[in-house]
Protein backbone atom coordinates (compact mmCIF):
# COMPACT_ATOMS: atom_id res chain seq x y z
CA UNK A 1 0.00 0.00 0.00
CA UNK A 2 1.64 3.54 -0.77
CA UNK A 3 1.72 6.13 1.08
CA UNK A 4 -1.06 8.17 -1.00
CA UNK A 5 -4.05 5.00 -0.06
CA UNK A 6 -2.98 5.95 3.95
CA UNK A 7 -5.24 8.31 5.43
CA UNK A 8 -3.13 11.41 6.56
CA UNK A 9 -4.65 11.59 10.08
CA UNK A 10 -3.33 8.43 11.07
CA UNK A 11 0.26 9.26 10.29
CA UNK A 12 2.50 10.72 12.54
CA UNK A 13 5.17 11.32 10.56
CA UNK A 14 5.24 13.16 6.60
CA UNK A 15 8.42 14.38 5.39
CA UNK A 16 10.22 15.21 1.97
CA UNK A 17 14.05 15.01 1.63
CA UNK A 18 15.34 16.19 -1.47
CA UNK A 19 18.86 14.77 -1.60
CA UNK A 20 18.53 10.78 -0.61
CA UNK A 21 22.48 10.27 -1.20
CA UNK A 22 23.13 12.31 2.07
CA UNK A 23 20.78 10.56 3.77
CA UNK A 24 22.79 7.39 2.67
CA UNK A 25 26.03 8.55 3.44
CA UNK A 26 24.95 9.76 6.91
CA UNK A 27 23.08 6.43 7.71
CA UNK A 28 26.02 4.35 5.61
CA UNK A 29 28.59 5.53 8.49
CA UNK A 30 26.66 3.81 11.22
CA UNK A 31 26.87 0.76 9.42
CA UNK A 32 29.63 -1.17 10.27
CA UNK A 33 28.38 -4.52 9.60
CA UNK A 34 26.05 -6.32 7.59
CA UNK A 35 23.62 -7.07 9.89
CA UNK A 36 22.30 -4.08 12.06
CA UNK A 37 19.03 -3.34 13.85
CA UNK A 38 18.91 0.23 14.86
CA UNK A 39 15.77 2.17 16.11
CA UNK A 40 14.41 5.32 15.14
CA UNK A 41 12.96 7.80 17.46
CA UNK A 42 10.24 10.39 15.71
CA UNK A 43 9.72 14.15 17.44
CA UNK A 44 8.76 17.51 16.32
CA UNK A 45 12.23 18.17 16.07
CA UNK A 46 13.66 15.42 13.64
CA UNK A 47 14.75 11.79 13.72
CA UNK A 48 17.55 9.62 15.42
CA UNK A 49 18.60 7.00 14.52
CA UNK A 50 20.11 4.64 16.57
CA UNK A 51 22.52 1.92 16.65
CA UNK A 52 24.81 -0.31 19.04
CA UNK A 53 26.74 -3.42 19.77
CA UNK A 54 27.75 -5.38 23.08
CA UNK A 55 26.61 -2.72 25.19
CA UNK A 56 29.84 -1.02 24.16
CA UNK A 57 29.43 1.04 21.14
CA UNK A 58 26.65 3.37 20.39
CA UNK A 59 25.88 5.63 17.57
CA UNK A 60 23.47 8.35 16.79
CA UNK A 61 22.65 9.75 13.42
CA UNK A 62 20.81 13.32 14.20
CA UNK A 63 18.13 14.47 11.35
CA UNK A 64 17.10 17.37 12.45
CA UNK A 65 13.91 18.57 10.96
CA UNK A 66 15.84 21.35 9.15
CA UNK A 67 17.28 18.75 6.92
CA UNK A 68 14.34 18.51 5.41
CA UNK A 69 12.15 20.19 2.30
CA UNK A 70 9.07 19.63 4.60
CA UNK A 71 8.11 18.25 8.11
CA UNK A 72 4.56 17.51 9.47
CA UNK A 73 4.90 15.35 13.31
CA UNK A 74 1.72 14.61 14.83
CA UNK A 75 2.12 12.40 16.95
CA UNK A 76 2.00 12.73 20.67
CA UNK A 77 5.47 11.97 22.45
CA UNK A 78 8.31 10.48 20.62
CA UNK A 79 7.56 7.26 18.73
CA UNK A 80 10.18 4.50 18.63
CA UNK A 81 10.35 2.08 16.62
CA UNK A 82 12.91 -1.06 14.98
CA UNK A 83 13.75 -1.53 11.31
CA UNK A 84 17.14 -3.53 9.76
CA UNK A 85 19.84 -0.63 9.43
CA UNK A 86 20.60 -2.65 5.99
CA UNK A 87 17.66 -3.36 4.73
CA UNK A 88 16.90 0.90 5.42
CA UNK A 89 20.19 1.78 3.24
CA UNK A 90 19.98 -0.46 0.37
CA UNK A 91 16.23 0.66 0.58
CA UNK A 92 17.56 4.21 0.55
CA UNK A 93 20.01 2.90 -2.43
CA UNK A 94 17.49 2.47 -4.65
CA UNK A 95 15.78 5.99 -4.77
CA UNK A 96 18.92 7.48 -5.14
CA UNK A 97 20.24 8.25 -8.99
CA UNK A 98 23.67 8.60 -10.13
CA UNK A 99 24.49 12.29 -11.31
CA UNK A 100 21.78 13.84 -9.80
CA UNK A 101 19.78 14.53 -6.31
CA UNK A 102 16.59 12.54 -5.97
CA UNK A 103 14.01 13.47 -3.26
CA UNK A 104 11.39 10.71 -1.76
CA UNK A 105 8.74 10.86 0.65
CA UNK A 106 8.90 9.53 4.16
CA UNK A 107 5.63 8.47 6.44
CA UNK A 108 4.97 6.73 9.51
CA UNK A 109 3.04 4.25 10.40
CA UNK A 110 1.48 2.03 7.33
CA UNK A 111 -0.87 0.25 7.71
CA UNK A 112 0.58 -2.41 9.25
CA UNK A 113 2.82 -0.14 10.80
CA UNK A 114 5.64 -0.09 8.17
CA UNK A 115 7.81 2.83 7.01
CA UNK A 116 6.56 4.12 3.71
CA UNK A 117 8.96 5.50 1.08
CA UNK A 118 7.96 7.49 -2.20
CA UNK A 119 9.73 9.26 -4.79
CA UNK A 120 8.18 12.64 -5.34
CA UNK A 121 10.35 13.69 -8.55
CA UNK A 122 10.55 11.39 -11.37
CA UNK A 123 8.53 12.04 -14.28
CA UNK A 124 9.21 8.76 -15.98
CA UNK A 125 8.22 6.49 -12.94
CA UNK A 126 7.00 6.65 -9.10
CA UNK A 127 8.93 3.95 -7.00
CA UNK A 128 7.25 3.06 -3.94
CA UNK A 129 8.47 0.90 -0.68
CA UNK A 130 7.30 -0.78 2.65
CA UNK A 131 9.82 -1.30 5.42
CA UNK A 132 8.62 -3.74 8.07
CA UNK A 133 9.30 -2.29 11.42
CA UNK A 134 9.16 -3.80 14.72
CA UNK A 135 8.94 -2.87 18.68
CA UNK A 136 12.67 -2.07 20.14
CA UNK A 137 12.89 -5.61 22.45
CA UNK A 138 15.96 -3.51 24.38
CA UNK A 139 15.99 -0.03 25.77
CA UNK A 140 19.17 1.68 24.57
CA UNK A 141 22.04 1.59 27.28
CA UNK A 142 23.19 4.68 29.11
CA UNK A 143 26.05 5.92 28.01
CA UNK A 144 25.96 9.12 30.55
CA UNK A 145 28.55 11.08 28.58
CA UNK A 146 29.71 13.82 30.60
CA UNK A 147 32.64 16.35 30.85
CA UNK A 148 36.38 14.79 32.70
CA UNK A 149 36.90 17.93 34.13
CA UNK A 150 36.54 21.66 34.10
CA UNK A 151 38.50 21.93 30.94
CA UNK A 152 37.53 19.53 27.79
CA UNK A 153 39.91 16.54 26.99
CA UNK A 154 39.07 17.30 22.77
CA UNK A 155 40.49 17.44 19.63
CA UNK A 156 39.73 17.79 16.38
CA UNK A 157 41.59 16.18 13.30
CA UNK A 158 41.09 15.99 9.79
CA UNK A 159 38.45 12.83 8.78
CA UNK A 160 40.59 11.67 6.26
CA UNK A 161 43.79 11.55 8.79
CA UNK A 162 41.59 10.08 11.71
CA UNK A 163 40.28 7.41 9.53
CA UNK A 164 43.57 6.45 7.40
CA UNK A 165 45.64 6.42 11.28
CA UNK A 166 42.75 4.02 13.04
CA UNK A 167 42.87 1.56 9.73
CA UNK A 168 46.86 1.97 10.20
CA UNK A 169 46.77 0.66 13.71
CA UNK A 170 44.58 -2.88 12.78
CA UNK A 171 45.88 -5.52 14.61
CA UNK A 172 42.84 -8.63 15.05
CA UNK A 173 41.83 -8.68 18.63
CA UNK A 174 44.06 -5.65 19.94
CA UNK A 175 43.39 -2.71 21.88
CA UNK A 176 44.73 1.10 21.05
CA UNK A 177 45.97 3.30 23.49
CA UNK A 178 45.00 7.10 23.21
CA UNK A 179 46.72 9.74 25.07
CA UNK A 180 46.38 13.24 25.42
CA UNK A 181 48.94 15.25 26.49
CA UNK A 182 49.41 19.31 27.35
CA UNK A 183 53.32 19.46 26.63
CA UNK A 184 53.69 19.05 24.29
CA UNK A 185 50.36 19.41 23.47
CA UNK A 186 49.58 16.45 21.03
CA UNK A 187 47.48 13.47 20.53
CA UNK A 188 48.99 9.62 20.03
CA UNK A 189 47.20 6.34 19.00
CA UNK A 190 49.28 3.29 20.43
CA UNK A 191 48.46 -0.18 18.66
CA UNK A 192 50.23 -2.99 20.17
CA UNK A 193 50.39 -6.68 18.39
CA UNK A 194 52.81 -8.92 16.47
CA UNK A 195 54.52 -5.34 16.84
CA UNK A 196 54.13 -1.79 18.79
CA UNK A 197 52.59 0.94 16.13
CA UNK A 198 52.67 4.19 17.42
CA UNK A 199 50.82 7.45 15.48
CA UNK A 200 51.48 11.00 17.16
CA UNK A 201 49.49 14.37 16.32
CA UNK A 202 51.60 17.29 17.26
CA UNK A 203 49.11 20.29 17.60
CA UNK A 204 51.48 23.10 16.66
CA UNK A 205 53.30 20.82 14.13
CA UNK A 206 50.16 19.25 12.40
CA UNK A 207 47.64 22.16 12.78
CA UNK A 208 46.53 21.09 8.92
CA UNK A 209 45.51 17.75 10.51
CA UNK A 210 45.44 18.32 14.22
CA UNK A 211 42.58 21.19 13.66
CA UNK A 212 41.60 21.82 17.24
CA UNK A 213 42.98 20.55 20.86
CA UNK A 214 42.48 20.99 23.97
CA UNK A 215 43.75 19.28 27.15
CA UNK A 216 45.09 20.41 30.50
CA UNK A 217 46.62 17.19 32.20
CA UNK A 218 48.22 13.96 30.80
CA UNK A 219 44.88 11.24 30.48
CA UNK A 220 45.44 7.56 28.52
CA UNK A 221 42.52 5.17 27.90
CA UNK A 222 42.44 1.86 25.91
CA UNK A 223 39.42 0.85 23.58
CA UNK A 224 38.68 -2.19 21.74
CA UNK A 225 40.25 -1.93 18.24
CA UNK A 226 36.68 -3.43 16.64
CA UNK A 227 34.82 -0.99 18.22
CA UNK A 228 37.21 2.23 17.65
CA UNK A 229 37.66 1.37 13.70
CA UNK A 230 33.54 1.04 13.65
CA UNK A 231 33.69 4.97 14.06
CA UNK A 232 35.32 5.58 10.59
CA UNK A 233 35.12 2.07 9.16
CA UNK A 234 32.84 2.90 6.93
CA UNK A 235 32.79 6.41 6.26
CA UNK A 236 31.86 7.76 3.09
CA UNK A 237 33.71 9.22 0.16
CA UNK A 238 31.80 12.56 0.57
CA UNK A 239 32.69 12.83 3.84
CA UNK A 240 36.63 11.85 2.91
CA UNK A 241 35.94 14.44 0.17
CA UNK A 242 34.45 16.87 2.36
CA UNK A 243 36.96 16.52 5.03
CA UNK A 244 35.67 18.79 7.70
CA UNK A 245 36.85 17.25 10.93
CA UNK A 246 36.08 14.59 13.11
CA UNK A 247 35.87 16.07 17.06
CA UNK A 248 37.07 13.22 19.65
CA UNK A 249 36.46 14.04 23.26
CA UNK A 250 37.22 11.70 26.45
CA UNK A 251 34.45 12.01 28.96
CA UNK A 252 34.13 10.92 32.37
CA UNK A 253 35.53 7.44 33.00
CA UNK A 254 37.43 7.48 29.56
CA UNK A 255 33.79 7.00 27.78
CA UNK A 256 34.81 8.26 24.27
CA UNK A 257 32.79 10.53 21.51
CA UNK A 258 33.49 11.11 18.34
CA UNK A 259 31.48 13.05 16.13
CA UNK A 260 31.31 13.69 12.16
CA UNK A 261 29.42 15.70 9.80
CA UNK A 262 27.93 14.88 6.68
CA UNK A 263 26.77 17.29 4.15
CA UNK A 264 22.88 16.23 3.41
CA UNK A 265 22.47 19.36 1.10
CA UNK A 266 21.76 19.13 -3.17
CA UNK A 267 25.12 19.58 -4.44
CA UNK A 268 24.70 22.51 -6.30
CA UNK A 269 25.10 26.55 -5.56
CA UNK A 270 21.33 26.98 -6.96
CA UNK A 271 20.22 25.44 -3.27
CA UNK A 272 18.38 28.13 -1.34
CA UNK A 273 20.53 26.73 1.65
CA UNK A 274 23.60 26.84 0.30
CA UNK A 275 25.63 30.39 0.29
CA UNK A 276 27.71 31.77 -3.08
CA UNK A 277 30.31 29.48 -2.03
CA UNK A 278 28.64 26.30 -2.06
CA UNK A 279 29.55 26.06 1.35
CA UNK A 280 26.71 23.93 3.03
CA UNK A 281 25.32 25.72 6.29
CA UNK A 282 24.58 24.17 9.88
CA UNK A 283 21.20 23.35 8.89
CA UNK A 284 21.86 20.98 5.94
CA UNK A 285 23.98 19.11 8.11
CA UNK A 286 23.72 15.82 9.55
CA UNK A 287 25.68 14.84 13.18
CA UNK A 288 26.76 11.18 13.77
CA UNK A 289 27.91 10.60 17.30
CA UNK A 290 29.77 7.58 18.10
CA UNK A 291 30.02 6.43 22.07
CA UNK A 292 32.49 4.00 22.88
CA UNK A 293 33.43 3.12 26.37
CA UNK A 294 36.77 2.26 27.73
CA UNK A 295 38.69 -1.09 28.34
CA UNK A 296 38.50 -1.46 31.73
CA UNK A 297 41.23 -4.22 33.00
CA UNK A 298 43.83 -1.56 34.31
CA UNK A 299 44.08 1.48 35.61
CA UNK A 300 44.06 4.71 33.62
CA UNK A 301 46.60 7.64 33.39
CA UNK A 302 44.93 10.28 34.80
CA UNK A 303 47.16 12.90 36.17
CA UNK A 304 45.90 15.79 37.71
Amino acid sequence: MSSSEVEPDTLDLVCQLDNVQGMVDALSLVRWKRHQDSVLELSEHGIVVIVEESGCLQAKVYLKKELFVSYEYRAEGRPRFGVSLGVFVDCLNTFSVSGRSSSIEMCYPGPDMQLLLKSVDSTDACIYAEIRTRIPDTISWDYNFEPAGSTPLSFTVKSAALKEAIDDLEWPGSSIQIVLQPDPPSVQFRGEGHGDLQIDFMYYANTDLLIAFQCDRLVSYRYKYKFLRATTSNMPGSVIKDNRGSKLTIGRGGMLKVQHLVSVGRPTAQHPHIDSAAYQLPSRIAYIEFFVKPEVDEEPVNDA
